[in-house]
Formats: C-alpha cells, structure tokens, sequence
C-alpha cells in the first residue's frame, strides 16, 4: 500500500481510498494483537540470525568488490534492524499497559517513541536515492533497488506505526482492560458487527461506542440492584455493634441521604471512567476523591451529633448536676475537630503539604495575623456568626438600625437586602458584635398586640361580657397558638440544654384582659400568636381576629372610642350689686 501510495501515477482519491484501507488494517491488527497480547509478547519474530549471516555476507562482497551486492545486502541489514526496533518499541509498550495509569503509561510510549527514533536516525544515515536512478541491466542492481524501495516503504511504515500507536493509544489501554477481564473478544465481536459499525460512526465523535453503552447501562443496573442490599448490609452491621444499638434508627436516618450521595458519584465516577477508556477521568480523580472525604466527614458529624443528642437527652433527664453550657462547648469542640481532620485530609489529597501547612500556621501565621488584621478580624466574625447560628441565609433580621433579608453570609462581609431593595453589607467583625433581631427563628407564634378603646358610657357587664366572648373567639380561632396547640418536635433534636420552646421560637401565649382606664377611652389589651409565622397568613389572621371582635362588641351594645374631651361648666352663684 505504501509503494502504492508512492507511485507517480496514483490518483489523490485513491490515495484517499488506501490510506482509508490502511487505517483499518492498522485497527485490525492492534485487536488482533492485543486479543492474543502474551502470546505476541512472547513470540515476536527477532531477526538477529539473519543479521548476523548478512554481515558476513556483506564482508565477504566487500573484499571481492561487489558493491551492488553489498548495498543489496546493507539495506536488508537496515529493513531488519528497524523490524527489530519496531518489535522491540511495541513489546514495551504492550507491557506497559498492565503496569501503569493512563497518564503515566502516554508519557511511557512517548519514551519509546523518541528511542526508537533515535535507534532509527543511526540506520538512516546513508542515502539510496542515487542508486534508484541508475540504469544498468544488473540481476544484482535490481535486487539492491527492491531492498531499497523496501527498506523506504518500511521507514514510512515505522512513522505509521508510531502514529496510528499515538492516535490509538486509548483504544489500547480499553482493550487491554477488556483483555484483562477476559472480555475482548465478545467485545470486538459486538463491535465488529454491521449494526455495532453504523452506530459506532454515529456516536464515535462523542467519544462513545456500543459496547460502553452496553457497560454503563450495566453498571447502572448493578448499582441499582446492589444499593438496597448494600444499605441493609449497613444496618445489619450497625446493629450488631453493641455500643451504637440503641442509637442504630437515628443514626441509620441520618447517614441515608449522605450514603446515597456517595452511590450517585461511585455511578458518575465509574461511567466517566468507562466513557474515558478506562483511563481515570484526570483532574475529576480528585474532585470524586475530595467529594467522598467531605461526606465521609459528613457522615461521622451526623454520626457524633445523633449521639450527643440522644446523650444529652438522657443527661437531661437523669443528671442534672451538668452544666448545660459544658456539654454545648464540648459538642462545638468535638464538631469542629471533625472538620479540622476532614479539612486536613482534603487539604491531603488536594496535593497540600500538610509539614508545611502546618509549620506555617506558626511564624508566618503570626505575620499574617499583623499584616491582615482587619481581615482576620472579619473572618474570626465570620466563624462566629456561623458556629453561634444566629441567623442564617434568607432570615429576615434587624441589626444596627438596618433591616433585611440576609443574601449570603461571605468571608468578610454579610449582605442585606432591605425591604426597599437596596444592598447593605455588614463587616462581620463588627455584626459580631452586635445585638441582632432575627424575625425567622420562630416556629410556632407570630405575636398579635392590640389595645381596644371603648366608650366611658359603656355598662360593666357588658364589657365583662364582651372579653370573655373574645377571650373564647381567640381560644377557639383555627390560627391562635394556644396551650393545646401540638408541635411535632420529633424532626428536631438540639444537641443543647436549652428550653426547646424558646430554642425553636414556640408561642402560646394568650391574654384578654381589661387592662386601663385612659383618658378618653376604656382600654381592653388583647395580646396573641397566630399558629402561622407567615406574614401573609398572619395578616389573614390578625383580620380576622378584629372583624371578629368587631362583631362581638356590636353584640354587646358597645362603641369604639375615639380621642374626646368633655368640658363641664359649673353653676356660679348669682352676684347682685
């Protein structure tokens, strides 16, 4: 095909149509060879006999001065030379293939690549292109120029190799792992067929083929059937684990999400290694490596925090002698040893050299803390703000004369949306440090306050009458907290020895009392919590709570009053001059 290639008189189509041929051939071969990879290994012809006889041959020619028949006989020496390099450069690489990553086993066959080159330049140093253009009716001369256009055909051949090895080095590493699970022969077989080929010329540019379609549906379906059983293995492990028994249902429902998270990304991690030939998926390796730490790390938090809540329900219970503010300390400091060693394995596998990470935070850490103190000073306001949980993204908090919604709690400064659309950042070192209102830390109870005036003319039992219907009309209402109003308190476990009611902003308060006598009015103070701590619904409520009262004044004949003054004129006694 190359001397085809060659010849003066080829069309450029044809060139086009053989070098199609040739490509397939050359992807014929490399399945061939890697379907029977020990046995070529082991195999592979050498041409050292050969060599040998030649150059004594070669000797011989010199000394009777047969220079055709040398050059004849050099250039053989030369053709077999290269096979052997060739041979020698494949071997090597088909060797590689079991023993290293992708990434190491490229930079391997660019090694040999650049040997073999060199092996190379030492046989072509010599020039035939003059003895091709001589015209002499010589047996001899014409075998020398068949050894010569051979001897040039296989220089391009040893080109071709070294690029179709290039442009085929993933293809390689694929079946040299389908090869090492005894799967390469269903594998070429699937892809060899005619439905498998037209497909293949589709998808192929996307980096896909049938056969890993076929894996990663497979793959897919193993993980699917295997997650419920691998989660029961969980639990069944759990359980028999004498000191976490009691704490198994807790601990089991809180790991759930975390344990199907890490499923997901094995799925993700095993199809991207499928889809990129069984090479690893690069820079991903670590960003899959970091993202099962951050959920291990995740898991043990929840793990620890299951326990101590349930620990501190029973000291609650049983030991009173603990100062609640010791178990929240200790439960902060045990958190954040978790992160810190989650922080440290990440930083680990990241590529950080922790000796150095570590012996920094000394002496440098001191420089910076001088150089940066601001900085620092903001991000120390930014770990209490968010180790203390006062509020959180989306509260709705007022602080320092400013009023908002909190839109992102950053490294330096916290953001504030207020109500009239404008940005206010915070510096956290100075939020800190400040008394702030958080409007969204309720649960239960949105406060309803309201004094109610009635007219001075009014009768006493009609005002008693009157606050004990609305007094009845707010305890009956489906929106007003009272005492028999129920809150599931099950889906929150505080790990703290605090009242949960105030914790968790639960309130039930209900008061309907005559309250005072002012200055143009009989005052009835109402003061209640809607169940909703929505605004909207509390507005509904609240609306409905005064048309409500509204009615039950009419029905005791009593008025609103309004700001008044009465001016009362005394009797004077008559004065006669």
């Amino acid at each position: 095909m190359i001397k085809q290639m060659n010849d003066d008189n080829v069309t450029q189509e044809k060139i086009m149509q053989i070098a199609a041929k040739q490509e397939a051939l050359y992807s014929k071969a490399l399945d061939d060879i890697l379907k029977n990879k020990n046995k070529f290994i082991d195999k592979s012809r050498v041409y050292d006999s050969e060599i040998f006889a030649l150059e004594k041959i070669i000797k011989l020619n010199k000394r009777l001065g047969n220079k055709y028949a040398t050059i004849r006989d050099e250039v053989l020496v030369k053709s077999y030379r290269l096979l052997n390099a060739q041979n020698t450069m494949v071997r090597s690489i088909l060797r590689a293939l079991n023993n290293m990553s992708f990434e190491e086993f490229q930079v391997y066959m660019s090694d040999m690549f650049v040997k073999n080159q060199e092996h190379n330049a030492e046989i072509t140093n010599i020039d035939y292109e003059a003895i091709l253009q001589i015209d002499e009716p010589s047996r001899t001369l014409k075998q020398a120029k068949e050894n010569i256009r051979d001897y040039y055909a296989l220089l391009e051949l040893n080109g071709d190799t070294l690029k179709y090895l290039s442009l085929f080095e993933k293809k390689m590493y694929r079946l040299n792992k389908y090869s090492n699970y005894n799967l390469i022969n269903p594998v070429i077989s699937i892809n060899n067929t005619a439905i498998a080929q037209q497909i293949n010329s589709v998808i192929r540019p996307y980096g896909f083929d049938v056969v890993k379609i076929i894996f990663i549906l497979l793959v897919f379906a193993i993980i699917y059937l295997i997650r419920k059983y691998l989660y029961k293995e969980i639990e069944a492990y759990i359980f028999d684990i004498e000191s976490l028994k009691k704490y198994s249902k807790d601990i089991l429902n809180s790991v759930r999400k975390p344990i199907e998270f890490i499923i997901i990304l094995i799925n993700i991690e095993v199809t991207l290694y499928i889809y990129n030939d069984f090479a690893g998926v690069g820079t991903f390796d670590k960003f899959f490596t970091i993202s099962y730490i951050v959920l291990l790390t995740y898991i043990v938090y929840k793990i620890v925090n299951v326990i101590s809540s349930i620990k501190i329900h029973e000291i609650d219970t049983v030991d009173k002698k603990i100062k609640s503010e010791i178990i929240n300390v200790g439960i902060k400091i045990i958190n954040f040893i978790i992160m810190v060693i989650g922080l440290l394995v990440i930083l680990h596998f990241a590529g950080a050299n922790l000796t150095t990470v570590l012996s920094g935070l000394g002496i440098g850490g001191f420089a910076v803390a001088l150089a940066a103190k601001d900085s620092l000073a903001n991000f120390f306001g930014t770990l209490s703000i968010l180790l203390s949980d006062v509020f959180s993204q989306g509260d709705w908090i007022a602080v320092n004369g400013h009023e908002g919604t909190v839109v992102e709690i950053g490294l330096r400064v916290t953001t504030l949306r207020t109500f009239d659309n404008a940005i206010i950042a915070i510096p956290n070192s100075i939020l800190a440090n400040q008394n702030v209102k958080n409007w969204d830390k309720r649960s239960l109870g949105r406060r309803i306050k309201m004094s109610i005036g009635i007219k001075y003319n009014s009768k006493r039992e009609n005002i008693k009458n009157a606050i004990e219907e609305i007094r009845h009309m707010i305890d009956k209402h489906p929106g007003i907290a009272t005492v028999n109003t129920e809150y599931d308190y099950s889906h929150h476990k505080s790990a703290k020895l605090v009242s949960k009611d105030d914790e968790m902003g639960i309130k039930r308060n209900l008061l309907v009392y005559l309250d005072e006598f002012s200055g143009s009015s009989i005052n009835i103070l109402i003061y209640c919590f809607s169940k909703s701590v929505n605004w909207a619904e509390w507005l509904e409520t609240k609306e409905d709570v005064m048309y409500n009262i509204m009615e039950i004044l009419e029905r005791n004949s009593l008025e609103f009053a309004f700001p008044s003054m009465s001016i009362y004129k005394e009797n004077e006694p008559s004065q006669t001059s």
